[in-house]
């Protein structure tokens, strides 16, 4: 991720070395495996409701009434949505629906969540968007080889996965049945082949597309194409305006796909569920599975990383023992604890007030009964009256030196963006922008949501001109894939 800073993944990343993985708590130095438990049938969908979505998508998603939801595109807009569809359970910064506790556990670096289906047994569970620049389908439509789109491909898409399938694989080979929605803005490889060459616009030959190739190697199963095996008999189009299957419900481990089905409009092609309003540009799929839960590994976990001082934050553990604590310190570790409470067996939870908290990075910390520790997890808490911070690391550039655009005190989106626009036409509301990035860059849709960060708006920056002529330009901080500015900062370019 480069020039990609945030406070929460680099608290995170300092800790790997000492948070718990899970099932890696050990007695005497023997480590433990997961247990299986008993089966449970799930039904997962995966929906993009398209830019926050409204109260249409919310009463698909009531009506679908899935266990679990892989939302893309709601944004800050899902608590709305749990509350209209009626989730007990959501969790924004991974955007997850569910009817079951979510987890965000020691080791998960943000990226994933435990789903506790039953008291004390988990399934795991990842949801992605992935960018959408580049698209390989209209590129190889231009006259571009199959080698040249993967090789983009890779760039774009497959390397935001490079840290989610390191943990994905370690999840499935340990034994966890693990669940991967999302919106991977990439065919599937079991679309294009040789049988399916010629059926219908751009198929011209095989294409081995490398998300849905790595994803298969390291062991997940598509559930949709597990169903529907032939391409050509169900397409299974989840994006009608280029006409692709881009929203995948993928599983691994110890679980079953006992159907698979299309949402969407009334009548679509291979659309099994429909509905007469139907206002998303994407189609959903919803599977039903038989999946085995394991046992809770021993850890601790919070119920989202990410939140604003006063929002509710539930500590969860599960300990090796009935005697210990669970402490709350600053993120540095330096000072007296913030909060310190008694297990309350081996297994449980504790509601935290976080206006006690103060705005930064918190760590909450499973220790045992002689204080030693055993788990810990990161999480942060926002300023609700902070206001962005937005800077470049030089006023003035000669052409074509790379800009360093950093901000504090961001809002934490995923898919938040840079963008360059030239002075004095520089209202993002009417005026185009030049040059930009998002946030996360091209791994926006994977990294966790960061407060603070920095972005290399140079040679790598989406848009043109590049380089930048002389004069000046303003640089705007804008949200969630829109052109709503939250903080801007001035340059210039000499000649």
């Amino acid at each position: 991720m480069g020039a990609l800073a945030t406070a929460l993944w680099v608290c995170a990343a300092l800790l790997s070395a000492c948070i718990s993985d899970g099932d890696e708590a050990t007695d005497a130095g023997v480590t433990h495996p997961p247990e299986a438990g008993e089966p449970i049938r799930l039904d997962v969908l995966v929906y993009n409701v398209e830019y926050g979505g409204d109260e249409s998508t919310d009463a698909v998603i009531r009506s679908i009434d899935a266990d679990i939801v892989g939302v893309l595109e709601s944004y800050n807009r899902l608590p709305e949505t749990a509350e209209n569809a009626g989730y007990p359970y959501h969790n924004v910064s991974l955007q997850l629906l569910s009817k079951y506790p979510i987890h965000e556990p020691s080791g998960a670096e943000g990226r994933y969540a435990f789903i506790e289906v039953r008291p004390g047994y988990v399934v795991a569970f990842f949801n992605i968007h992935l960018d959408y620049v580049r698209f390989g389908p209209r590129l190889l439509r231009k006259g571009a080889s199959v080698e040249e789109v993967i090789a983009s491909e890779n760039e774009v898409r497959t390397s935001a996965l490079d840290s989610p399938l390191l943990l994905m694989g370690d999840l499935i080979q340990r034994g966890y049945p693990v669940f991967f929605t999302g919106d991977h803005n990439e065919p599937s490889s079991l679309d294009y082949t040789e049988a399916t060459v010629g059926s219908r616009p751009g198929i011209e030959e095989p294409v081995p597309w490398p998300v849905s190739e790595a994803l298969l190697q390291v062991g997940f199963r598509d559930t949709y194409r597990e169903i529907h095996s032939d391409p050509l008999e169900a397409p299974g189009i989840t994006h009608p305006g280029t006409g692709e299957r881009i929203d995948y419900l993928y599983a691994a481990g110890p679980s079953e796909t006992l159907e698979s089905e299309l949402v969407g409009e009334e009548g679509g092609p291979d659309v099994d569920i429909g509905f007469e309003e139907w206002t998303s540009d994407h189609r959903a799929v919803v599977s039903t599975l038989d999946a085995t839960p394991v046992t809770m590994p021993i850890m601790v976990s919070v119920d989202r990383a990410l939140l604003t001082r006063g929002d509710p934050l539930t500590v969860s553990y599960n300990a090796p023992a009935p005697d210990g604590s669970v402490t709350i310190v600053p993120e540095e570790g330096a000072g007296s604890p913030e909060l310190s409470e008694p297990l309350m067996g081996d297994g449980g939870g504790l509601d935290v007030d976080t206006s006690d908290l103060a705005p930064g990075g918190h760590q909450a910390v499973l220790l045992d009964a002689d204080g030693s520790e055993v788990a810990r997890v990161a999480f942060w808490v926002r300023d609700p009256d902070a206001e962005i911070r937005v800077s470049t690391d030089r006023s003035t550039y000669g052409v074509g030196e790379a800009i360093m655009v950093s901000w504090t005190d961001g809002p934490a989106n995923r898919w938040d963006w840079i963008g360059v626009y030239r002075a004095p036409k520089s209202d993002p509301k009417v005026d185009s922008y030049l040059i930009w990035n998002y946030t996360g860059l091209h791994g926006s849709g994977t990294v966790p949501p960061s407060t603070s960060g920095s972005v290399d708006m140079g040679g790598n920056a989406q848009g043109r001109p590049w380089p930048l002529l002389p004069g000046r330009y303003v640089v705007h901080y804008l949200i969630l894939d829109r052109y709503i500015s939250a903080g801007s900062a001035t340059f210039r370019v000499t000649g």
